[in-house]
């Protein structure tokens, strides 16, 4: 036939590379074992922070998922281990363009506990990024190298 193509077949991908390829946002677990094999980025992809440390995640060939806060929202799941585990003066971006166009009565939430989550869901943007859940359990904020370095195996 005059103008067709050959298409090449489509490499095969079975297990736990098929999860990473249809769910990267997700956690991977091994077979028989509850804990995450991968961390996982949260974040916004255009932020300057993101941006460098997922370059840096890739330059030490450390695979991981990301999760979009603007595509795929907030998981209010994980905000609650989130603020366990770092609080909320530093979950929170108060240095952030969002955080200071807010008015003081929704930037007053977002101090407290109990309304904080939902100001975040709200206002993706005044969450201090990336924040990232790694194999081990602990949950970091911000990009620091030498931190993240700690993180790895």
């Amino acid at each position: 036939m005059l103008g067709a193509r050959a298409i090449a077949p489509r490499a095969r991908i079975s297990g736990q590379d098929q999860l990473a390829v249809n769910r990267p946002c997700e956690k991977i677990f091994r077979l028989g074992d509850n804990s995450p094999m991968n961390p996982i980025l949260y974040g916004i992809p255009n932020c300057d922070t993101v941006k460098k440390a997922r370059a840096w995640l890739d330059s030490q060939g450390v695979a991981y998922g990301f999760h979009d806060f603007k595509k795929q929202a907030v998981p209010l799941d994980r905000l609650a281990a989130w603020i366990a585990a770092v609080g909320l003066e530093k979950l929170v971006n108060r240095r952030g363009p969002t955080f200071r166009k807010l008015d003081a009565a929704t930037q007053a939430t977002l101090a407290q506990p109990a309304t904080a989550k939902a100001g975040m869901v709200a206002n993706s943007s005044v969450i201090k990024r990336p924040v990232v859940e790694w194999p081990s359990g602990a949950i970091t904020v911000g990009f620091d190298a030498a931190a993240w370095r700690a993180q790895l195996p």
